[in-house]
């Protein structure tokens, strides 16, 4: 599998709404998945990079005050200056247990040093999860573009 980029952060206060059990801001995760997607993205590109869409963002579950996200975000498909990094957040319990909250797929632009769009490293995807995930984000690439 591609490498996997993780970062771990604790749902506190200021993330939160002001319900009676306080949830986690969508708009909080959105600025973490953006944060973890482009490290992921840098690391692989050996670049700067730009987000240019989130193309998929589902709320699956709610993250409460006090929770645990981790998230993981790894390449998934590559063009000629682009590429895609789905980022998957989970409620981690404090046995280590984990449930999916969210998953996005994001993609970023590599940048060279004038911050212009510059080339990054092909994707080959080896396992059968990368080849379905490499396919689909294909699918999606076509819609947008079709957009």
């Amino acid at each position: 599998m591609a490498e996997v980029t993780t970062s771990v952060q604790i749902v506190l206060p200021q993330h939160c709404n002001g319900y009676a059990k306080p949830r986690l801001f969508g708009g909080q995760i959105m600025a973490w998945i953006d944060v973890v997607g482009a490290v992921a993205a840098r690391r692989y590109t050996q670049r700067a990079v730009t987000t240019v869409c989130v193309d998929n963002l589902a709320f699956l579950k709610p993250a409460y005050l006090n929770d645990t996200v981790v998230q993981e975000a790894f390449v998934t498909w590559t063009g000629n200056t682009s590429l895609e990094v789905r980022v998957d957040s989970f409620v981690e319990r404090l046995d280590g247990s984990r449930e999916l909250v969210n998953r996005a797929y994001a993609v970023f632009v590599a940048l060279d040093d004038n911050d212009t769009p510059a080339p990054v490293p092909p994707f080959t995807p080896e396992t059968d999860e990368e080849k379905q995930e490499y396919a689909a984000a294909q699918k999606r690439r076509r819609i947008r573009l079709g957009r």
